[in-house]
């Protein structure tokens, strides 16, 4: 019997679940000027994964890098899901998505 599927599968759902509220509290704190931080992750995670040996630790820190650059994406998407209410925004940064809101519905 090969494991290492099963290994893989469970590792991305973690991934995945950890990613999400990652995602979430990065746009909370400091928006979307944050993408920057998942694509050094990510591109760190993806070099690591071509000089790891062990196929299951290599095809883990792939996912984890791809997860990160998906993450990216989410940001961006997560700054609209808050405009819409749908995720409450930081108050330190009311401000901020104020301006967004006025730019928006002068358009």
């Amino acid at each position: 019997m090969n494991i290492y599927g099963i290994i893989v599968g469970a590792a991305v759902f973690l991934i995945i679940g950890i990613c999400h509220p990652i995602v979430i509290k990065m746009e909370y704190y400091w928006g979307k000027k944050s993408w920057w931080v998942l694509l050094v992750v990510g591109l760190a995670l993806a070099a690591a994964s071509l000089f790891v040996n062990g196929l299951v630790v290599s095809t883990i820190l792939g996912a984890f890098a791809f997860s990160c650059f998906w993450g990216i994406l989410e940001i961006f998407s997560q700054e609209k899901r808050v405009l819409k209410g749908w995720f409450p925004e930081n108050p330190a940064r009311h401000a901020y998505y104020q301006t967004l809101r006025d730019r928006h519905s002068a358009s």
